[in-house]
């Protein structure tokens, strides 16, 4: 058993290590226990047997009744890429004999085998090391894996599918993905018509991803692409995460500031431009030859806070003539991949 983190963005992430696990015992059944938001993700991972949904307990019967599932499942090992409190006990609650975890949150006692949390410089920065060196201190795996860059699995089929949707859509191509949003907080946003600056640029069509509580900020981006007589769809909250995967895979180019959106397409190859500037790329940036950050120096970024305190200065100062001139670049470059049956 395999719990999983609770972000989107996290979630993509750990995929490199749950590749490395499977590698390590090739024979095993593996399950994933995630947030019912990422079944979708774990779904069409080959290297996972099964998908055990995790919703959010609300009190300690609730994490009873889901360890009592578990039990039935008659693990053997417990590996927990989460690192909470929680995600030990309920392991401790389901008696799997084997508990592996990262020493963190006060829940050493309830793992069998307590590993030590890197300290800095001790591993590369990026978060899918941090999720590796976990298995590699618990003796799973003995070394990084040689890809810098994380893939989804049924890379193909999602963009089939993908094309077809967009044809039911009456969209043509080439389709440019956009995600305004962040859920992490206001700091990690760029600003909307900024983003709508860059698809006028590329002279492209548009689709514009969100959550439901983003609508409106995705609306103000669709606005201003239709008033430049460019078609757009504000599809914010109106996709489940396979279908956005479907989509996404389907795009020319994702637009994206750090967000979970931002790990999907760039794990699914899509060229992707991501803003940042609140938070540190070496950490939680895209990867891949595909994948381009974009960015401009603040003494205070990168803060890590949810909202700038300030001027947001790191965010206000990355124009969109630059970003534009990163995507056209990348379009470019991307060009010879994008064949005419890319095109559907």
């Amino acid at each position: 058993m395999v719990r999983a983190p609770n972000w989107l963005g996290d979630a993509v992430m750990s995929l490199p290590a749950i590749g490395a696990i499977r590698q390590a015992v090739p024979h095993a059944h593996i399950a994933v226990v995630a947030r019912p938001s990422l079944g979708d993700l774990y779904a069409r991972e080959a290297a996972v047997d099964d998908v055990i949904p995790y919703p959010a307990p609300e009190s300690f019967r609730g994490r009873r009744e889901i360890a009592a599932r578990l039990r039935r499942e008659c693990f053997t090992t417990a590996i927990l890429l989460q690192n909470a409190f929680d995600a030990a006990l309920v392991a401790w609650l389901a008696r799997i004999p084997e508990r592996i975890g990262y020493n963190r949150d006060a829940r050493g006692l309830l793992l069998t085998r307590a590993i030590r949390v890197p300290e800095t410089g001790e591993i590369p920065r990026h978060q899918r090391f941090y999720y590796f060196e976990l298995l590699r201190r618990a003796g799973i795996v003995d070394r990084f894996p040689p890809s810098a860059a994380i893939r989804l699995g049924g890379i193909e089929a999602a963009r089939q599918a993908g094309a077809a949707r967009l044809r039911s859509l009456s969209m043509a191509a080439p389709v440019v993905g956009i995600s305004p949003g962040a859920a992490y907080g206001n700091a990690k946003r760029w600003l909307p018509e900024r983003f709508a600056e860059v698809v006028r640029a590329l002279a492209a069509h548009a689709l514009v991803f969100g959550s439901p509580s983003e609508r409106g900020l995705c609306e103000l981006v669709t606005a201003q692409l239709r008033g430049a007589h460019i078609d757009a769809r504000n599809l914010a909250g109106e996709t489940s995460l396979a279908e956005f995967i479907d989509l996404a895979a389907a795009c020319r180019l994702f637009l994206t500031n750090d967000s979970g959106a931002m790990h999907v397409a760039s794990a699914l190859g899509v060229p992707t431009i991501a803003v940042f500037g609140a938070t540190d790329d070496a950490a939680t940036g895209p990867t891949g030859p595909l994948a381009r950050v974009v960015r401009e120096p603040a003494q205070c970024s990168p803060c890590l806070l949810r909202e700038c305190p300030i001027d947001h200065r790191c965010m206000t100062r990355v124009t969109a003539d630059r970003v534009a001139a990163a995507a056209l670049e990348l379009w470019e470059e991307s060009a010879p991949a994008w064949t005419p049956e890319a095109k559907f």
